[in-house]
């Protein structure tokens, strides 16, 4: 098995974003006001397919919603996490079960033992990174 790698480059950012279709977002809050709601609005509206990840919610956005990573059972090309950085590890042993080609720590989130972990798995990391203003400024 390959390794992943931490990606920081903006041509690899670019092309995960060119190659992905379905994104899960671990932390989808159901106020549209929170950052989670929005940036999962902006990639729903850019076409990719959200998978809403949060516990006691049946349906965010009019997609159905999973309490845990382990409750998906398709194909996932991003993990995108909206959790706290203490809380990242456990979510990256269930991403490893999952695996998606990357696990994805948005803006302010870094976790070393996570990418660390997640990355000899061969799944590839982006941490402290907007996906939407990636998206954004590199994929229109």
């Amino acid at each position: 098995m390959k390794s992943g790698q931490i990606i920081t480059e903006d041509g690899k950012i670019r092309d995960i974003l060119e190659n992905a279709r379905t994104i899960a977002i671990l932390g989808l809050s159901p106020k549209p006001e929170r950052d989670s709601n929005m940036v999962a609005r902006y990639l729903k509206d850019q076409g990719y397919r959200i998978i809403p990840v949060r516990p006691a919610q049946d349906e965010i956005l009019g997609e159905k919603a999973y309490a845990s990573l382990d409750d998906i059972k398709e194909p996932v090309d991003i993990v995108d996490v909206f959790r706290n950085p203490a809380q990242i590890m456990p979510h990256a042993h269930k991403a490893i079960r999952l695996k998606p080609k990357v696990f994805w720590m948005q803006l302010n989130i870094e976790n070393q033992e996570a990418a660390e972990l997640l990355t000899a798995a061969g799944i590839d990391v982006v941490m402290d990174r907007c996906i939407k203003v990636d998206h954004d400024r590199l994929c229109k």
